[in-house]
């Protein structure tokens, strides 16, 4: 099985202005949220990176049960289009790995524009709402896992909405070109103006 990851870092002043930030260096305890969380797959890499995870959004009743009884420090905020970014604790990092349904090609492949896939836009209100609350201090990492299939769900076009709705938590005006030769690549990056956004298909196994 195969993972779409798409990373987002923003360079704030005073962090030394270099592209590859250094995750230890800045802050000796960095924080996580987890959106979409299931049974707790960020949350646990977090705490086995030094990262400690202090909430998290699910609604499936199982998963809950098991990262209730797993990481019982973890805050459970439930459904995502409850959750207002400015009210919830401001972390470091929020992961999210939204509703592959709708872009996998295991599936009937509705797009970005599914009922399930669509979800995608909940965590960047969130995302934003929150980085509004903190005058764009929180959070400072985001981190997107989805399927391969969101390459080249809508002949591409569904991932170019990705990158520029991402790209856009930093630059509202940002317009993010399709793909090079109507094809996505495996791994890329955008470089903007305090921002940066990498993408990489890697092997989940």
């Amino acid at each position: 099985m195969n993972a779409d990851a798409i990373y987002i870092h923003s360079r704030e002043s005073g962090t030394g202005g270099g592209d590859t930030p250094n995750l230890q260096s800045a802050d000796a305890c960095l924080t996580l949220g987890s959106l979409f969380d299931g049974s707790g797959g960020f949350p646990l890499g977090g705490l086995l990176a030094g990262i400690t995870p202090l909430w998290a959004s699910e609604i499936e009743p199982f998963p809950i049960r098991v990262t209730t009884k797993r990481l019982p420090s973890v805050k459970h905020l439930g459904d995502i289009s409850a959750v207002d970014g400015a009210e919830i604790a401001p972390v470091d990092i929020i992961t999210f790995g939204s509703p592959c349904t709708d872009m996998s090609v295991a599936g009937k492949r509705a797009g970005l524009g599914g009922k399930q896939s669509s979800l995608f836009y909940e965590a960047v209100r969130i995302i934003k709402e929150m980085r509004c609350a903190t005058d764009g201090k929180y959070p400072r990492f985001i981190v997107w896992e989805n399927v391969p299939g969101a390459f080249s769900s809508n002949k591409g076009e569904d991932f170019r909405c990705v990158l520029e709705e991402v790209c856009s938590v930093r630059d509202e005006g940002v317009s993010v070109p399709g793909p090079p030769k109507g094809k996505w690549p495996n791994a890329g990056e955008i470089v903007g103006d305090g921002y940066s956004v990498a993408f990489r298909q890697i092997d989940a196994q």
